[in-house]
């Protein structure tokens, strides 16, 4: 059986697209001859290194205008998408809820939920002007499993859920929207994130993380990318209003 592939040529944004499962994606994705344009912060971009074929945008996901412009730059180019993609997501250090500041709060939930909503928005009036388009949004399995101190994070992810359901619904037929929903992923990410500076450790132990794993390790990038692109390509075309668990095991709907 031949692996899964979106249509050569497919034109496909990927919003967080520098950090360490994006990265992956673009490279799988222009692997298969899609046209690949980035949305990110612009050290982040820096950090990435993309080549010149891989179109770059700067945004700020926390700013609707920033968002607007984007997909502005990305219309005058692109009549339509085929596909796209919404990696951003960051979380805070970890605090019980009962601890912690009402600021830091709003600034997870507006960075994660009300960020896939702006993105989602906008990308919407071009995928629904291309014939089996894909929205596709990374969660988190957080949220559906909660561990202490992601209050935030893990409620922002189960709200990207819900949006992802209620968009398969308002959308549907013309433009299929899913989800994949990762746990750990060994990338940057545990680290700070790509682009910003580094804590210095990693935010969880791997080794003892990879333990609980019923698969014996901590997942890659490539485990999360094989599963969005399935949700890009036409081998998902009776899928829609779904959440994939990419998580080794770890949780078992």
């Amino acid at each position: 059986m031949s692996p899964i592939k979106v249509k050569p040529k497919s034109k496909i944004a990927v919003a967080a697209g520098a950090g360490g499962i994006g990265r992956a994606l673009v490279e799988a994705l222009r692997a298969q001859e899609a046209d690949v344009t980035v949305l990110d912060l612009p050290a982040s971009l820096e950090a990435a290194e993309f080549d010149a074929a891989v179109k770059q945008i700067a945004i700020d996901a926390r700013r609707g205008d920033s968002i607007a412009d984007a997909f502005k730059t990305i219309s005058q180019d692109w009549a339509s998408l085929d596909g796209f993609v919404n990696l951003v997501g960051f979380t805070a250090p970890r605090k019980h809820i009962s601890e912690m500041d009402p600021t830091t709060w709003s600034e997870v939930v507006d960075g994660n939920l009300n960020a896939a909503f702006r993105l989602c928005q906008s990308a919407l009036p071009l995928l629904q002007t291309a014939p089996g388009a894909s929205l596709v949004n990374v969660t988190s399995s957080l949220s559906v499993k909660p561990n202490w101190g992601y209050g935030p994070y893990s409620t922002s992810k189960a709200g990207i859920n819900a949006l992802t359901r209620m968009l398969a619904f308002e959308n549907a037929p013309d433009v299929r929207v899913n989800a994949v929903a990762p746990s750990a992923i060994d990338t940057p990410f545990l680290r700070g994130g790509t682009g910003r500076t580094p804590t210095g450790e990693d935010i969880l132990d791997k080794e003892a993380y990879a333990k609980t794993i019923p698969v014996g390790r901590i997942g890659q990038p490539g485990d999360v990318v094989a599963p969005i692109i399935f949700l890009l390509s036409s081998g998902s075309a009776y899928m829609t209003g779904q959440v994939l668990h990419i998580n080794g095991g770890a949780w078992m709907p």
